[in-house]
């Protein structure tokens, strides 16, 4: 499928925000009102789709599958919109995948950018368009008070710009509920990427959240891996080291993986309990991995801060470091 890349971002444009998955009610004042600012100082003007409203709130914390889909259907039709955000990550974007004109989101590509459970959105226009899309913060995310400088830097970097850009290492981390206390906050210095088998490689990006992207296994909407495949994955809290290995050897036993030549994956949680050492081991006992690059402990995923990665665009591993690029 040819690819489509979307228009990067100029002061003055209109972005909408969405909410596919999880709703704007589990946003507080606070954190909506400098995501709000922030966006502005970009010099983007923030509009919200007609069903994010705090009204419309369910008892899963999200909102019914047509209204949802009818918001990103809104989204992509508005000519007047360049960039559209989601609000928060969850667990049911999948639901909406059927309820998509996938013809007209083609025909009016624009940037759609989100993390985590997102990834279904992502995937499934990827693999039905050729659009390319972007797994970086949500606008909950840019509404975080302290830390969120990296997370800015890399979006404005990747989001308003077509230069490469070259990923490094925060100087430090957080991985606490910085969305109930924005004020007593941990943060801990990074100790860089994980270069756990040498090598270089340069493809297109594919992957996400790696238990919402297999969600997506033996359907018409996940992306193929293409030959020269850069994989790019993360896992939230929930996937301890066995959860982990049994979803990332899943993807390995798809045929279409020979064409994966790199792998890069993001800081893992806390909860998860896979430090450098229970990654290593589980990397070298698939043989799938054996001969490409593996980059680990890169910034993005759940913890924070994060970068924005153009999913359908350009990366280039060479030794342990990173670059991106449309």
């Amino acid at each position: 499928m040819q690819k489509i890349i979307p228009n990067k971002l100029q002061k003055g444009d209109k972005v909408m925000i969405v909410a596919p998955a999880r709703g704007l009610k589990l946003i507080s004042a606070d954190c909506r009102e400098l995501a709000e600012k922030r966006l502005r100082e970009m010099g983007l003007n923030p509009v919200f789709a007609p069903n994010t409203t705090d009204a419309n709130f369910d008892a899963m914390c999200s909102w019914n599958a047509q209204a949802r889909a009818d918001d990103l259907m809104t989204a992509f039709s508005d000519k007047s919109v360049k960039a559209i955000f989601t609000v928060l990550g969850g667990f049911n974007s999948n639901q909406i995948l059927p309820l998509l004109d996938f013809e007209i989101i083609k025909a009016n590509p624009k940037i759609f950018c989100g993390f985590s459970d997102i990834t279904a959105l992502h995937a499934a226009i990827n693999a039905k368009t050729g659009l390319q899309t972007y797994y970086g913060p949500h606008y909950s995310s840019i509404g975080m008070r302290k830390g969120c400088e990296y997370t800015l830097q890399y979006l404005q970097k990747i989001l308003f710009s077509d230069e490469v850009v070259e990923v490094l290492p925060a100087e430090q981390w957080s991985d606490d509920a910085w969305f109930i206390d924005q004020e007593n906050r941990e943060f801990i210095p990074n100790d860089g990427f994980w270069n756990i088998h040498n090598g270089s490689a340069k493809g297109t990006i594919v992957g996400g959240n790696l238990c919402t992207f297999n969600l997506l296994l033996g359907t018409d909407m996940r992306p193929v891996f293409a030959p020269d495949t850069i994989l790019m994955i993360e896992d939230d809290g929930g996937s301890n080291a066995a959860v982990f290995d049994r979803n990332l050897q899943a993807l390995c036993y798809q045929p279409d993986f020979r064409n994966v030549k790199a792998l890069v994956i993001g800081r893992f949680q806390k909860e998860s309990k896979i430090d450098r050492k229970m990654l290593e081991f589980i990397i070298n006992n698939k043989p799938e991995l054996k001969n490409i690059p593996v980059l680990a402990n890169v910034d993005y995923g759940h913890a924070t801060p994060i970068i924005t990665i153009p999913l359908g665009g350009e990366a280039e591993l060479n030794n342990g470091k990173l670059t991106l690029a449309k």
